[in-house]
């Protein structure tokens, strides 16, 4: 009986210690690496211009502006940021899907601004 017992015991803390899985309420979670990357944004492209990752990889992009207030949009990931001139913003998201996704500055920054283009390819 001493042994039914401690067996339950055992099989109840390695139960505790065992990963849990839920879907209900839960984004998509990074299964690969942390890939990183400093994106300088200027009148009127982005550099570099595009970020190639592969599906699960975070991505950690630090945005630069030298010149003027720029913008970045990646519908995709949820990303929309403003960068001021001088600054410097981090923005991160999980690459969850596999293709190339576009990204533009989302902000007027003169008579270039709709050639501001640039993309994300996740690989499988």
């Amino acid at each position: 009986m001493r042994w039914v017992v401690m067996i339950l015991a055992i099989a109840v803390v390695l139960a505790g210690c065992a990963p849990q899985s839920s879907t209900q309420g839960e984004s998509f979670a990074a299964t690969g690496e942390v890939k990183e990357f400093e994106m300088k944004a200027m009148q009127f492209f982005f550099v570099p211009a595009v970020v190639t990752v592969n599906k699960g990889d975070t991505v950690r992009l630090t945005i630069v502006s030298n010149d003027v207030t720029h913008g970045i949009s990646i519908p995709a990931f949820g990303v929309n940021a403003r960068v001021a001139p001088g600054d410097s913003v981090p923005i991160e998201f999980v690459a969850d899907k596999v293709g190339m996704f576009q990204f533009r500055c989302s902000v007027f920054c003169g008579s270039g601004h709709g050639n501001m283009l640039g993309a994300v390819e996740v690989l499988e």
